[in-house]
């Protein structure tokens, strides 16, 4: 997101450093206006942006407006404002949303507008899977020849499957804010974990809260979704690394802006949710020790403040070549598995 490089841009300012470009995705360039020494561009790839910093590939050594001649301090603030920023956009984006409402799930006795029993997760090929269930769907009416009831708690959804289990049912379902009408038959002996249709349900309301709260929530909101990604990420690259397995859905840049317009169909508060997720989502990963990544830069600073002395230039640019064509790779491969799963 340009917010991230914009945190490494004002930055980077502040600390006297040359900032020779900011850039609006990345090259080749599309055009660009110099103000001052920066030159603020426009480019083809419209995907995030850049900050080109001088001294950031270990030139200008000796001169106080090089990346490379300031302090330990001073460097690392520069790398780790681009997190912060990220952080600071998902918790102004939530507590925006707690003010003005948000979907949340429903486990108590929280006051809530617009109630509704949601499918949150469909199981692979279940029969919720093969009658067409998408996550999100609002379960409208359940019926069975004459028996039908328009379900208030999941409750209600469960018992009235169970009570049908190996009979075919009708189920009306609320997509984008129109009715669908599907059919399935519920399972009699289904796997376990999955139900006998293979969902996951939620009961949800709409829940807002005054602004002096809202604000406190959207920062503890984006807490514990960093949180939850952290570990969503640990648990990405141990079956990376150590089973050489993917697990779960990843999506690229293809799957993100299919994923955007999805939520924009939505609603404007699903928006500020999942753009608040893909920032806290871009934070937790750019601070990971890896190279060609913002904690690999940083990994680099603390290796020096250990030493005495900076890590060899040879040594460190390979190393983040080699991460960075690791990256590249693995972009490339979850882009055309985004292809084959969209298109």
């Amino acid at each position: 997101m340009l917010v991230h490089e914009f945190g490494h841009f004002y930055v980077a300012k502040k600390a006297g450093m040359k900032v020779e470009e900011f850039g609006f995705g990345f090259p080749p360039r599309f055009f660009g206006i110099k103000k001052g020494e920066t030159v603020y561009s426009i480019n083809w790839i419209p995907f995030g942006g850049f900050v080109k910093i001088y001294g950031e590939s270990g030139e200008g050594e000796g001169n106080p407006r090089s990346f490379v001649s300031k302090s330990l301090g001073a460097r690392a603030k520069v790398i780790v404002a681009g997190v912060l920023m990220n952080l600071l956009l998902a918790a102004v984006l939530l507590g925006f949303g707690n003010f003005l409402g948000l979907r949340i799930g429903l486990i108590g006795d929280e006051v809530a507008r617009d109630i509704k029993v949601q499918i949150i997760q469909v199981a692979q090929d279940s029969p919720a899977e093969v009658a067409g269930l998408k996550t999100l769907d609002e379960i409208k009416r359940l019926q069975k020849n004459n028996d039908v009831i328009q379900p208030t708690n999941v409750e209600a959804v469960q018992n009235f499957i169970k009570k049908y289990a190996g009979e075919e049912i009708n189920l009306t379902i609320i997509r984008n804010g129109g009715e669908v009408d599907l059919k399935l038959i519920p399972r009699k002996d289904p796997p376990p974990g999955q139900g006998a249709i293979g969902v996951n349900l939620a009961k949800t309301g709409i829940v807002s809260y005054p602004w002096y709260e809202a604000i406190w929530r959207g920062i503890h909101d984006t807490g514990i979704m960093a949180a939850n990604i952290a570990v969503a990420l640990g648990l990405f690259f141990k079956n990376l690394f150590i089973d050489s397995k993917l697990i779960g859905d990843v999506s690229g840049p293809i799957g993100i802006a299919i994923l955007t317009g999805q939520a924009v169909g939505l609603g404007f508060n699903y928006l500020l949710q999942f753009v608040a997720l893909l920032s806290i989502n871009l934070a937790v990963l750019n601070i990971i020790p890896f190279p060609a990544l913002d904690g690999g830069r940083l990994l680099f600073i603390g290796i020096e403040k250990l030493k005495g002395s900076p890590v060899s230039k040879k040594v460190e640019g390979f190393v983040n070549a080699a991460g960075f064509a690791f990256l590249i790779g693995l972009m490339i491969w979850i882009t055309v598995k985004d292809v084959s799963k969209f298109f």
